[in-house]
């Protein structure tokens, strides 16, 4: 492994590379919210590649609650899930993807999200509550 894909790995670039791009677009402190945009590629789809395999919604609900808690936190939690669970409300198919992640309660050890997913079609696809861990988030390379 070369120097710069340890960094990249490290970093979490290359996961939420993996992700179809995930990444924060927008924070706000008053709901405790964070958007965060992706994209669903073909590949991460079954049936003839027109909808995206649940493993993925998952992922994108669960980043986008654990970015929520890093937010509230001023960047000093990060958290360990122990439990997820999640309501496939409509099919999610290739194409540009939204997702809300809420601060719904963090206490000194523990946090409950919550989490909206939206399909390429604007429409809410996937709803998730989540109770994590309170973790030190680890710095930046």
């Amino acid at each position: 492994m070369t120097d710069d894909e340890e960094a990249r790995i490290r970093s979490g670039r290359a996961l939420f590379e993996s992700m179809g791009g995930f990444h924060v677009t927008a924070w706000d402190a008053g709901l405790k919210q964070v958007t965060a945009a992706f994209t669903v590629k073909r590949d991460y789809c079954h049936t003839n590649g027109t909808i995206a395999q649940g493993g993925f919604i998952t992922a994108w609900l669960d980043a986008a609650m654990a970015h929520a808690v890093l937010h509230d936190s001023d960047h000093v939690f990060n958290v360990a899930s122990l439990e997820i669970k999640v309501s496939f409300l409509e099919r999610v198919g290739p194409g540009p993807g939204t997702v809300l992640g809420r601060v719904v309660r963090r206490g000194k050890r523990v946090a409950f999200m919550e989490g909206d997913l939206y399909n390429p079609d604007g429409r809410l696809a996937a709803q998730a509550t989540s109770t994590g861990m309170l973790v030190a988030a680890t710095p930046k390379l």
